[in-house]
């Protein structure tokens, strides 16, 4: 999402300074100072911080910083003449809701979803924006794979059991597309997803974009049975830019992303077998021209521009 944003402010005729590391291919100019990539790093809080620090020593004469960080809105030293604005992008449970409320003080909170700030009233989040995509390189696909597919985590969360399971009772061939790299990944595809997979079934790993928009595009539809109230779902404005509809359930973003009927289908677990045989029926060039009006690349910047412009103003 940074690297789009940066792109399209870019490309807006905005000045861009973007804080990534020093190796980043990102065609905007890059902060001085940043270490390179270490992706054994990735999730540790040190790192984060280190970069945050290096990141805020780079950035005193902009306009506006927005940190996607969680730790670097809190660091003493920030330039306190720049406005700062953060996006949540994770789950606000309490003791995360808890670290926003102070961060309120002196920074502006952008959410990615209602459903997500609903989750917490009394944090105050300045405005929801809706995450976007670049359509340019997605193609249209034609929907007639003969399969449905799942992409996304290996994990409880995401449903890839229940995903076989409405698959199996609809009579519908399943590819599944999904990194099975950490220890609890491993454990939940060969203890749980692997010993239910039928003759039909096909589980292809993690794949790249190009690929990724291949099976998606060529697929009756894209099975979501989310089990957790996600704070969006990328990879459901990914089906819809492909022209795949989605079928999902009710949990977390969904219904802010798929329009029942139209786009897609929003329903329990037990009732999207039947759903998922009704998926041929909807337009998939309506689904494509939702994502593009509703989750392009371009939407999103112009709405962050537009919040920029009014924290300045005020």
């Amino acid at each position: 999402m940074v690297n789009s944003l940066a792109r399209g402010f870019a490309d807006a005729g905005e000045e861009v300074v973007l804080a990534a590391p020093s190796d980043s291919t990102c065609p905007v100019p890059l902060a001085p100072g940043m270490r390179a990539a270490d992706s054994r790093e990735l999730g540790m809080r040190g790192s984060e911080m280190n970069h945050a620090i290096r990141a805020y020593d780079a950035m005193g004469q902009v306009d506006v910083i927005h940190d996607h960080t969680l730790t670097g809105p809190l660091y003493a030293h920030r330039p306190r003449v720049v406005p700062v604005v953060t996006t949540i992008h994770g789950r606000l449970l309490p003791e995360v809701a808890e670290i926003y409320r102070a961060m309120s003080r002196d920074t502006s909170i952008l959410g990615i979803s209602y459903d997500q700030v609903h989750q917490a009233p009394d944090v105050p989040v300045a405005r929801v924006i809706h995450h976007g995509m670049d359509l340019a390189d997605v193609p249209v696909g034609s929907g007639r794979g003969g399969y449905a597919c799942f992409v996304g985590r290996m994990c409880p969360d995401k449903g890839a059991l229940e995903a076989v399971e409405i698959a199996h009772a609809a009579g519908i061939p399943l590819r599944l597309a999904a990194k099975v790299q950490e220890a609890p990944e491993l454990e939940y595809f060969h203890d749980v997803v692997e010993p239910v997979l039928g003759p039909d079934d096909e589980f292809v790993g993690e794949i790249g974009e190009p690929d990724k928009y291949y099976l998606m595009g060529e697929s009756l539809a894209l099975l979501n049975p989310i089990q957790w109230p996600e704070p969006f779902g990328l990879v459901m404005i990914e089906a819809l830019a492909t022209g795949t509809p989605v079928i999902t359930t009710r949990a977390g973003a969904a219904p802010e992303i798929v329009d029942d009927g139209v786009t897609g289908y929003l329903a329990s677990v037990e009732d999207l077998p039947g759903l998922l045989l009704m998926a041929g029926e909807l337009d998939r060039a309506e689904c494509r021209k939702i994502a593009s009006q509703r989750f392009s690349a371009g939407r999103m910047v112009a709405d962050h521009l537009d919040f920029y412009r009014e924290l300045l103003n005020r």
